[in-house]
């Protein structure tokens, strides 16, 4: 399986870099996981425009079965988005996620990711839910493999 995940926009400090290196060596036991950054467009001032051009960046990125990261999406438990993973890896050999920049994402991108899904109602910076959509794959490996790491 390959695990693409679409990220708008780098990360910059060191701690965010080594929490994201452990988790993709971690992940390499399981599948491919190929984390490609995308620009963040911020040289314009218009938000829509900026939203616009990241929005077409993403698209020409899509890959097989895609999710979008979507604070107004269903909110899964751990065992849930283990059981989505299985299931939808069933049907296709690439999983694609998408985090937005800043700004999030548009109307375009949400029209052609018809799944989303949800970490919470709470915002965070696109650094942090990288960090958590990574730590979610893990986890949902370790729950279907029966590891000890999810109690």
């Amino acid at each position: 399986m390959t695990i693409n995940i679409l990220c708008v926009g780098n990360l910059k400090e060191k701690f965010w870099q080594d929490a994201s290196k452990e988790y993709e060596k971690r992940l390499l036991k399981f599948c491919k996981l190929n984390i490609i950054e995308l620009a963040e467009q911020n040289k314009y001032e218009n938000i829509d425009k900026i939203k616009e051009m990241e929005g077409e960046d993403i698209i020409k990125h899509l890959d097989g079965k895609s999710f979008l990261l979507d604070i107004g999406a269903k909110q899964y438990s751990s065992e849930e988005f283990a059981d989505k993973i299985e299931s939808t890896s069933l049907n296709t050999s690439t999983l694609t996620f998408v985090i937005g920049g800043s700004y999030g994402v548009s109307d375009k991108v949400k029209m052609t990711i018809s799944d989303k899904l949800s970490f919470g109602k709470a915002t965070y910076p696109h650094n942090l839910a990288r960090i958590i959509l990574l730590e979610q794959i893990y986890r949902a490996f370790m729950i279907k493999g029966g590891g000890k790491y999810h109690k």
